[in-house]
C-alpha cells in the first residue's frame, strides 16, 4: 500500500544530530574533530558514527564545514561515497576534514 503521508526519515541519526546540535548551543563554538572523538568517548559511541552524521547534514545542507583555511567546503554525496570502507567510514580519510563545523543558521 502507498501511502502518500509517507513520513521522510532522515539520512543521518536524529540522537547524535541532536547531541551535537545541544553541544554547540551550549559552548557556542565550531566542533572540530577532537570535539567529535571526546563526544564518542564520553558517550561510548563509534567515532565514525558520529562523522558519518556529520558528513550527512553538510551534504543535506544543515550543517556546514569550513575548511582550515575558515573556507566554507561543500561534501558532496561522491566524496561521502569515497570515504567508506568495508561499509565503515574510513577515519584515515576523516583527517582530511580538520576544520570547523556548525550549523548553517548559527
Amino acid at each position: 500500500m502507498n501511502n502518500s503521508h509517507d513520513i521522510e526519515v532522515p539520512k543521518w541519526d536524529i540522537a547524535l544530530a541532536n547531541l551535537v546540535q545541544d553541544v554547540y548551543a551550549r559552548d557556542g563554538v565550531p566542533l572540530t574533530l577532537a570535539d567529535f572523538r571526546n563526544l564518542a568517548g564520553q558517550y561510548a559511541i563509534r567515532f565514525d558514527d558520529i562523522m558519518a552524521t556529520m558528513l550527512e547534514m553538510v551534504a543535506e545542507g544543515e550543517w556546514e564545514y569550513l575548511n582550515t583555511a575558515g573556507e566554507r567546503q561543500p561534501i558532496s554525496r561522491a566524496e561521502i561515497d569515497a570515504l567508506y570502507v568495508n561499509g565503515r567510514l574510513n577515519e584515515t580519510d576523516l583527517r582530511a576534514f580538520a576544520g570547523a563545523w556548525l550549523p548553517v543558521d548559527a
